[in-house]
């Protein structure tokens, strides 16, 4: 009793925190320094909290439920945590903490210029919607704080608001996710039609009385309205202009974290609530994140707006969250708990890696917006000289998010693509084929993923400066290379240490319905190495990082002692072929994704405009200068979305004319609708 005391409250003073960082930063409404100290203060005060008391729960065992019921009938306050819960809050808790300390030197620059308190209010509110949304134990409770952290986040994205592009983003944003949200209302209301209860401890005990054709209705609504939240394709059209319109410490939060609340209750619903499932949910997430995983890369090759690129990259990365999971919906279907607990170990291990490089890189995008004023590309260049530490963090976002040893995205994608190839030998040839595409989708994008980011950081922090600006830029202040800095860090430790953070998402899914009561031999037989189940495949984070040193002190001997013994070094000026060397000799984002987009042709629709002015009109053989622009259309948009609207926009129209302005009309059409409602009841 004293366990559950103890996480009840615990939790409470969490939500208390984060609640005294929105109310109080509102009494500092004309004192911007004021403001920004005190919502920094209770971020970071509440989100140490929130990781002390998150790891306290998971390894202490000490989870608690909590309900209080309401004066409005059906609606309890219902709070949960278990393994999974808590796993989530420390995500949220890590995460806010870095962009907190990042934002103590980024909010300056909104200073006399917007309310800082409104910034803090609304921040605060948006961590506590996330922490009510991954704790939830009720439909109608899960729906209230779905809503708050809507809401907040939706003003964090227009509160630049003298940008007329950034309150169209936020426009969008309200509307799809209130369309994704209007899905998982009806979801909520199918199996409360069932089981006549919003509680999901209740759902759970009468899943098995819903019957069929109504469980893969709710699967369809619920997979529509959380997947519209975590920018799954095609329901993903927001996420491109909504991340990079907010200020970028919460576009790392969006992207880093509010995405993965959609992950959170695809996990909760599909392999906690609503089991068994059908083999078919499976290869449905499996399809899909397959797809996401590989236009989200191609999209994202295609722009030279950063945060757009990063915002295309959150959609990719979810693709692969999904291929863990959907791994492991087939997996529990075909019976094998194993390869599922390795499948959702992978889906977790992954949703934190996102969380963390994903998260630096946009703070690191925002360190150079904010010395550049602008999010193009093609007007950077150099800016190495001017901010190698945000450079040095980049580039460690960069090599993780591509993948690539010894930090940790290479081996939550190690273990996606292990749970792949072991789904490759399956009997089943439905379930073959779907396995094969999907590592065919995983194979390809991690290649294209190392290219955008070859382009990324090559654009931005290499060659000559390309625009007035970046000779002017200056290092970011001691507070953002902090939050950059731990960061960067958790990239390396969590890649390190990935053999024993493996075994704990494993125990994460052992804590589920579908696996428990079920004797598992050893997944992870090793703390330190990576074993699949079956002795399928093996890798270990510190042979790899030994490897690694071996291999750079190899090549710096031969360098030094073959190949140039007996060479000198003469330094000179670089041959110039008799000409000044200048920013228009550089290769530029576009000309570099160029080829790559040209091989994708067919997906990506790609229009390419040449520009040319001559020196003489007369004379065409000496042009001034040439410019080639390269455009490409979302297909999603030209060929779902814009039809949708036009059918909606028709419509609307043609109802217009219902509206007569009659009085007997209108109690003619209510005289119409009561007959019909008492037929159907």
């Amino acid at each position: 009793m004293v366990n559950l005391l103890t996480t009840e409250s615990g939790f409470f003073l969490l939500l208390l925190l984060y609640s005294l960082g929105a109310i109080g930063s509102l009494f500092f409404r004309k004192k911007d320094e004021l403001a920004n100290g005190w919502q920094s203060f209770f971020a970071i005060i509440g989100s140490l909290w929130g990781i002390f008391f998150s790891i306290s729960a998971f390894f202490t065992g000490n989870l608690s439920f909590v309900a209080y019921s309401s004066v409005f009938p059906l609606l309890s306050f219902s709070f949960h945590i278990d393994q999974l819960s808590a796993f989530f809050i420390f995500v949220i808790s890590l995460i806010t903490l870095f962009c907190s300390l990042y934002g103590i030197g980024y909010i300056k620059h909104y200073y006399k210029k917007y309310s800082i308190s409104a910034l803090g209010f609304f921040y605060h509110l948006f961590i506590i919607g996330m922490l009510m949304v991954v704790t939830a134990s009720n439909g109608l409770f899960f729906l209230i704080a779905w809503e708050i952290m809507s809401i907040a986040s939706y003003f964090l994205v227009v509160y630049d608001h003298n940008d007329v592009n950034n309150t169209k983003a936020g426009f969008l944003y309200l509307v799809m996710t209130h369309v994704g949200t209007a899905f998982i209302i009806l979801a909520f209301l199918l199996m409360y039609k069932f089981t006549n209860s919003f509680d999901f401890e209740s759902i759970q005990a009468q899943a098995v009385a819903i019957p069929v054709f109504i469980k893969n209705t709710i699967f369809i609504l619920a997979l529509i309205g959380f997947g519209t939240k975590a920018g799954i394709i095609p329901f993903h059209i927001w996420l491109p202009v909504a991340h990079p319109a907010a200020p970028s410490h919460v576009s790392a939060l969006m992207s880093g974290v509010m995405i993965k609340t959609g992950i959170y209750m695809m996990i909760r619903l599909f392999l906690d609530i609503l089991q068994p499932i059908p083999l078919w949910w499976g290869i449905t997430i499996l399809i899909i994140g397959s797809l996401s995983a590989l236009l989200g890369v191609l999209y994202a090759l295609t722009e030279h707006d950063i945060k757009k690129l990063l915002a295309y990259h959150s959609i990719e990365n979810i693709g692969i969250i999904l291929l863990g999971f959907g791994s492991a919906l087939v997996f529990i279907s075909l019976g094998n708990t194993l390869l599922a607990l390795f499948g959702l170990g992978a889906a977790l291990f992954h949703t934190l890696n996102h969380a963390t490089f994903k998260s630096l890189l946009f703070l690191s995008a925002g360190s150079v917006i904010n010395q550049t004023h602008t999010r193009n590309m093609e007007a950077y260049g150099g800016l190495i000289k001017y901010m190698p530490q945000t450079a040095f963090f980049f580039l460690v976002g960069s090599m993780a998010i591509s993948a690539l040893p010894p930090f940790n995205g290479f081996f939550s994608e190690w273990l996606t693509f292990q749970t792949l190839l072991q789904g490759m030998t399956s009997v089943n040839i439905l379930v073959k084929s779907t396995f094969v595409l999907a590592t065919g989708a995983l194979a390809i994008t991690g290649g294209l993923a190392l290219a955008c980011f070859v382009k990324a950081f090559g654009a931005t922090f290499l060659a000559r400066p390309r625009s007035t600006e970046v000779a002017h830029a200056k290092e970011s202040s001691l507070s953002q290379l902090i939050g950059m800095g731990a960061l960067a860090l958790c990239c390396l430790l969590f890649g390190i240490f990935s053999g024993y953070l493996g075994s704990l998402f494993i125990n994460i899914g052992t804590h589920l319905t579908v696996f428990r009561n079920i004797s598992l031999p050893p997944i992870l037989s090793s703390k330190i190495n990576f074993i699949a189940p079956n002795n399928f495949g093996s890798v270990s984070a510190l042979a790899l990082i030994v490897f690694l040193i071996l291999a750079l002190f190899i090549v710096v001997l031969l360098v030094k002692f073959v190949i140039n013994r007996n060479q000198k070094t003469k330094i000179g000026a670089t041959w110039d072929c008799g000409t000044n060397l200048t920013p228009r000799m550089e290769i530029t984002a576009t000309g570099f994704a160029r080829s790559i987009i040209l091989i994708f042709a067919g997906i990506l629709r790609p229009s390419i405009q040449n520009e040319i002015e001559y020196r003489d009109s007369k004379i065409r053989y000496f042009p001034k200068s040439r410019t080639v622009t390269l455009r490409t259309r979302d297909i999603y948009r030209l060929y779902f979305y814009l039809p949708l609207n036009k059918f909606i926009t028709t419509l609307s129209v043609r109802a217009k004319a219902i509206q007569s302005g009659s009085i007997n009309m209108y109690v003619f059409y209510i005289l119409i609708a009561v007959a019909i409602a008492l037929f159907l009841s």
